[in-house]
């Protein structure tokens, strides 16, 4: 469960599809959080919709670079865009420092919540989302397999 979380859930004229808004207190991990959230709620299929929000400190691996660079102060969440699923998450992050200059990546553990993070989610039962090595590229990729109607 993800604590200190307020959660809603709609559903949309789709019956499969289903959109819930979350908000992440100060403290709180911003990558454990989305996990947790997508365990507790069985998410197979899932994808950030909007989120704004601040943190204190952020963990975030460049592109093509082995390990995450961290800093502490205060920054503003610009970018949250990513896939959830129960089967692996790809997520990245983008944050403005308070000149303004922004940096982003792939997020990782680490990324402290500073005041609030405002983060609505959108999900589909007609898909399922896995993440394997498909020989395209050294890394687990998405799969998007198509559910039967009524699954």
């Amino acid at each position: 469960m993800v604590i200190g979380v307020m959660a809603c859930q709609s559903k949309s004229m789709n019956t499969s599809d289903k959109t819930y808004a979350l908000r992440l207190k100060p403290g709180q991990d911003l990558k454990l959080s989305l996990d947790s959230f997508v365990q507790v709620h069985q998410l197979e299929a899932a994808w950030i919709q909007t989120a704004v929000g601040s943190l204190t400190d952020y963990h975030i691996r460049f592109a093509n670079q082995p390990n995450g660079s961290k800093a502490t102060g205060h920054f503003e969440i610009v970018s949250l865009v990513g896939t959830l699923s129960v089967n692996g998450s790809h997520i990245h992050i983008s944050v403005s420092d308070s000149t303004g200059k922004t940096i982003g990546g792939h997020l990782l553990e680490g990324n402290k919540i500073y005041t609030t993070a405002e983060i609505v989610i959108g999900s589909s039962n007609q898909f399922q989302f896995k993440r394997v090595e498909d020989g395209t590229t050294p890394w687990k990729e998405l799969q998007v397999k198509e559910l039967n109607k009524g699954q």
